[in-house]
């Protein structure tokens, strides 16, 4: 048997590896897993700690207010501290929930109110200066800390608000986390200078947008979600680069002033100046000292119109949340058994108190009855009521619906719904203020429906902030799409339907910054990807204010989003020769001065129009000619 000749003769060098080959990969992925470790720590969150306020814990109790007000403190003995200021404001805290007594907070003056400002101007100086690995860190750093202490804030909102645990978790928590893990990816790209094409006459110029800090810019809140409402203007304008000067709602001032505190614990430990955050408390007619300083670069208002004129004095840029009164339509054959439960937390999530809730349903009339009943049902069922425990409540905290934030609104609301019934709506649940078993002076209105509403009614036209469910019948949906945009603000809508494409063709047809399909408020979540304020815009948009038109120009009210940043910067354009070392602008000799043919001149520059701009190749080769012998070539 013969066997194969096996050549045993190898070259065994091909399998020894190469020193210097193995020491260079060594060495590489050494300064990689470096690079890695700064960029970790660089960006890693700091740890702060912020003591929880007494109020909140399940021993604290309180004195009850029999007529609980933010002026209560000129009523009752007892409020005020023990030797207050002469000719000084005061504001009463309270817990709508509970009319449990807060705090009282002195107001500041509009002296004290000018300092803050200039605090935070001399704050900012430095603080421009940053990069954004240091800006990153801050948010992540507060990411961390409202993550690992959300029941804590949820109830800090909660007393002093009124709202049930889930509306603060869902409103307050989620909506904050969402915005700051949007800076915190996206933020940076967002304000990095932004390459610009050119046209043919520019063509060895290389264009870019810069995106610069505006300053000082303030933000003035309301009080339905006072954590959100809060840290949403702050964060924004620190990652833009600013200072922001806060003021919030007098409503709310005693749960504020710990959120924003949590922000400058923060801005501390990461070793930055804590007077880049200022809190204004004060009554609405010394706000002016805030809108007219001249060192506020930019106001974000939760409101009026008012605002706008009194930031005129100065041309200062603002950006208004004007309310809404959000329709959500629903498509004939739509399933209503799937969608109910949605449409109930879109009415009566923080007792009806949000900018984005569902104020009018509009439905097919072959589905009325069935939605009329549905929604009958449920609502009778809805318990009011806190979330808080308290030793001398008397009562387990059971609540799907919390208080509202002052009961002064009842009587308006009342007559709204009245007046609504006279012309022919029906009221079959709720449509007055509710009284707690134990907590008598709980501002709680009991959840309402209203059906068969006129849309040209007013409990159709405006804004109720409340828990109020209208539902309104059409016939066609031309007629659905006309209900929805007969009203004079448009912020946000739903349209329901068992295809997808029917709804988006109904949602482009809406007057409005934003719209849910088959669903409810999710923008709010996604608005920081186009917007103000977490990746579609949060439109705070009014049809009939111009300087709300465009909902791209009205997004910086939540700052989230590329337009929400850039709303809170200046926008610089930055041109730069291409190759500078080997072309650049240069003046021909036709056209310096001093001209020396008026004929020539104009020829040549004629001449270099037709060339770059006409539409025929032989008109440009004709231009070309006629500037070249303008030019004397």
């Amino acid at each position: 048997m013969s066997y194969p000749e096996i050549d045993y003769d190898y070259d065994d060098e091909g399998g020894v590896i190469d020193p210097v080959k193995l020491l260079t990969i060594c060495f590489a992925l050494g300064i990689w897993l470096v690079w890695r470790r700064y960029h970790s720590i660089l960006n890693r969150a700091i740890f702060f700690r912020l003591s929880p306020p007494p109020q909140i814990k399940d021993t604290w109790t309180a004195q009850k207010l029999p007529q609980p007000s933010i002026d209560a403190h000129l009523l009752f003995d007892g409020l005020l501290p023990n030797f207050p200021l002469p000719d000084r404001r005061y504001i009463t805290a309270y817990d709508p929930a509970t009319a449990y007594h807060l705090d009282t907070i002195l107001a500041d003056s509009p002296e004290e109110i000018k300092q803050k400002i200039n605090d935070a101007h001399q704050a900012q100086k430095k603080w421009a200066e940053t990069s954004f690995d240091d800006r990153r860190r801050v948010m992540r750093s507060l990411k961390k800390w409202l993550v690992d202490n959300q029941e804590t804030c949820a109830k800090v909102a909660c007393r002093d608000t009124g709202k049930t645990m889930l509306d603060a978790a869902l409103g307050e928590i989620i909506t904050t986390a969402s915005k700051l893990d949007w800076l915190i990816n996206h933020g940076e790209r967002a304000l990095s200078p932004e390459a610009r094409s050119n046209n043919l006459i520019m063509f060895y110029k290389s264009s870019y947008v810069h995106y610069e800090p505006l300053g000082v810019v303030a933000a003035i809140t309301s009080w339905n979600y006072p954590l959100h409402n809060a840290w949403s203007p702050i964060i924004a304008g620190l990652f833009a680069g600013n200072s922001v000067v806060l003021k919030c709602s007098e409503h709310v001032i005693w749960s504020t002033t710990w959120f924003v505190q949590a922000i400058k614990e923060c801005l501390k430990a990461c070793g930055h100046d804590e007077q880049l955050v200022q809190l204004v408390c004060c009554y609405p007619e010394e706000a002016e000292a805030l809108t007219k300083h001249p060192l506020i670069r930019h106001i974000t208002f939760i409101g009026s119109e008012r605002v706008a004129q009194a930031a005129t004095e100065y041309l200062t840029p603002v950006t208004l949340e004007l309310g809404g009164k959000d329709p959500a339509i629903i498509l004939p054959s739509t399933d209503l058994e799937k969608w109910i439960s949605l449409l109930m937390r879109g009415v009566y999530q923080n007792a009806g108190q949000n900018c984005i809730g569902i104020e009018r349903i509009l439905v097919h009339e072959s589905q009325y009855d069935d939605l009329y009943r549905m929604f009958t049902e449920r609502a009778d069922k809805l318990r009011p009521g806190h979330s808080l425990k308290s030793p001398g409540d008397g009562v387990a905290p059971v609540a799907d619906v919390g208080a509202m934030i002052s009961g002064e609104r009842f009587p308006g609301l009342q007559h709204a719904i009245q007046e609504a019934v006279n012309e022919g709506a029906i009221l079959s649940v709720g449509g007055e203020p509710w009284h707690h078993p134990y907590l008598e002076q709980g501002t709680y209105f009991k959840p309402t429906v209203l059906a068969n509403v006129d849309p040209n009614s007013a409990v159709a036209q405006h804004e109720l902030f409340a828990p109020i469910a209208c539902i309104i019948k059409y016939e066609t949906i031309d007629e659905a799409v006309e209900i929805a945009n007969g009203t004079r603000y448009g912020l946000g809508a739903s349209v329901f339907g068992p295809v997808k494409d029917d709804c988006i063709k109904i949602a482009k047809r809406l007057q409005c910054g934003m719209v849910a399909i088959n669903d409810f408020g999710v923008f709010y979540l996604k608005c920081v990807s186009l917007d103000c304020y977490v990746t579609l815009t949060f439109a705070h948009m009014s049809r009939t204010a111009k300087i709300c038109r465009s909902a791209a120009q009205s997004t910086a009210v939540t700052g989230g989003g590329p337009e929400g940043l850039r709303a809170l910067t200046n926008t610089k354009a930055i041109v730069v020769d291409r190759w500078g070392w080997a072309i650049q602008t240069t003046i021909p000799a036709v056209l310096d001065y001093p001209v020396r043919s008026v004929t020539q001149s104009w020829d040549f520059v004629s001449g270099m129009v037709g060339f770059l701009y006409a539409d025929a190749w032989r008109t440009r080769i004709d231009a070309l000619m006629k500037m070249l012998r303008a030019s004397g070539r």
